[in-house]
């Protein structure tokens, strides 16, 4: 789907400059005959649906309702039509992939124009910022000041500012939802059992209770972390093959773990808090694709909450808007957007990417 709005007001504005700047020579033009009622009354067609990706700004969205439902292609208007009945609608990112934000942005706007009450929530922000992020909400400091002591992504003017602002604009809440990064380092250096030595006013940053238990979401992160660029489907060729994780492996999975849980509780404390409002949350697509991680940890919360999940998945662009079954499980909607360059051309640059993120790591310990 693209971004038929933006790309109207682009065209839109380039007209206005064109005619203001021929405005003095062109010659009068007589005004165009008046419409007739009935033209008047007629409903003006819809931009018609992509038939590819021509670009990385380019979207598009097939409802699959998570592999029930045959792919249909629809527009954002009517894809927030069905969302707006969903309590939480999870909107998974590739991070900094242009396409993914402008659909987070259509989306989010929207959905809000059906129901007015729809709440922001953010991984981009940690749970210890929450009153900075009131703080700018409610106009007492600026964006700078904001940015510094909210520790904002660097890339927050680009790819979420138009959603914040969009919410401030209408005196909508934001929710800062992640764990501080800092208590996600300590347990995965410590494990879970870190949460019970923290100070009383810091252990209300990560969730009360975390859900470190065995499952599909377990069995996935183990393969990611292991290097299995599956993203959890199961290439063995032993399918019960099964290999039992290290210490480390399991510290990792509890640090992802109090992510997921953090931000699922964020998301149900603001609920219970607000009554009648709704909530899109943004976070990268891992979190929530195919229902589990933060989504699935927030439905364990409250098992009656309606939950959606749009979850991206890159195609070739120039080719097929389609999905196959896996993918179409993946999500109530699939936004499908353009394949990214490739990360590395080569196992050396690779490898010399992991060795300089590992060497970062180490010199970041366990400090709160």
């Amino acid at each position: 789907m693209k971004r038929e709005t933006l790309k109207w007001g682009a065209v839109t504005l380039g007209a206005a400059i064109g005619l203001a700047t021929l405005g003095a020579c062109a010659p009068v033009q007589k005004a165009a005959p008046a419409k007739t009622a009935a033209q008047a009354a007629a409903p003006v067609a819809a931009p018609a649906l992509p038939i590819t990706l021509g670009d990385l700004t380019d979207f598009a969205l097939l409802y699959t309702d998570g592999g029930k439902q045959p792919a249909r292609q629809m527009s954002v208007a009517e894809a927030a039509d069905i969302l707006k009945n969903y309590d939480v609608i999870f909107i998974g990112e590739e991070h900094r992939h242009p396409g993914n934000h402008i659909a987070e942005m259509a989306l989010y706007r929207a959905i809000q124009e059906r129901a007015p009450k729809t709440s922001l929530s953010l991984e981009q922000f940690e749970r210890d910022v929450q009153n900075v992020i009131d703080d700018f909400m409610a106009g007492k400091i600026g964006e700078t000041p904001m940015r510094d002591a909210a520790r904002a992504w660097d890339n927050y003017p680009v790819s979420y500012r138009p959603l914040v602002e969009y919410a401030k604009a209408r005196s909508l809440p934001v929710i800062a939802a992640e764990v501080p990064g800092s208590v996600v380092r300590c347990v995965g250096e410590r494990g879970p059992e870190f949460l019970d030595t923290m100070k009383p006013e810091q252990r209300g940053w990560a969730a009360a209770q975390l859900h470190i238990t065995e499952g599909a979401y377990k069995d996935k992160y183990m393969k990611f972390a292991a290097g299995d660029g599956s993203h959890g489907e199961d290439t063995a060729k032993d399918k019960n093959e099964k290999k039992a994780p290290n210490a480390a492996a399991l510290r990792s999975f509890a640090a992802q773990v109090t992510r997921d849980d953090t931000m699922a509780e964020s998301i149900y404390l603001h609920l219970q808090k607000n009554p009648g409002n709704k909530v899109v949350h943004l976070n990268g697509s891992f979190h929530s694709e195919s229902f589990l991680g933060t989504a699935e940890r927030l439905q364990m919360r409250d098992p009656k909450l309606k939950i959606a999940v749009v979850n991206p998945v890159q195609v070739k662009l120039g080719g097929k808007l389609e999905v196959n079954d896996e993918q179409a499980k993946t999500g109530t909607f699939v936004l499908l957007i353009g394949q990214s360059p490739k990360t590395y051309a080569s196992m050396d640059e690779m490898k010399a990417a992991i060795t300089k993120q590992m060497s970062f790591r180490g010199k970041n310990k366990c400090e709160l």
